[in-house]
């Protein structure tokens, strides 16, 4: 069987790391949009805040089928 899929794209975010800013992009996302299939990380940058990372931003591509 083969598939369609629409891309859309999400920025994800986290204190934490660049892995939780997917897993929170990701798990947002997949809330609201059906059939989620694969994601390609298009862009990683970061706030700094007096020398440190303060936040991590990711950007992502997140593939879902589209319904029959």
């Amino acid at each position: 069987m083969s598939h369609v899929y629409k891309i859309t794209e999400v920025v994800g975010s986290s204190t934490t790391s660049i892995e939780d800013a997917v897993q929170q992009a990701v798990a947002r996302t997949a809330k609201t949009v059906d059939n989620i299939d694969w994601f390609e990380v298009s862009e990683i940058r970061g706030h700094v805040v007096d020398g440190k990372v303060g936040h991590y931003q990711v950007g992502l591509k997140l593939g879902f089928r589209l319904n029959d």
